[in-house]
């Protein structure tokens, strides 16, 4: 039985030149996409906060 796909939200975001150009290179520091690396920063800054419990790996 296969698992099923978790529900992705896509939304657009504006962000300038110098910022994106940064991002990008820290992604590849990382050996992530750049969306990958904004999922990865925006999941432990809400880790971080108390806002999102971190989800076990089992």
């Amino acid at each position: 039985m296969a698992k099923e796909k978790e529900a992705v939200k896509s939304f657009v975001l504006r962000i300038d030149p110098e910022t994106m150009e940064a991002l990008e290179r820290w992604a590849a520091d990382e050996f992530r996409s750049t969306n990958g690396q904004l999922q990865w920063i925006i999941n432990e800054a809400l880790r971080k906060s108390g806002r999102l419990k971190r989800k076990d790996k089992s």
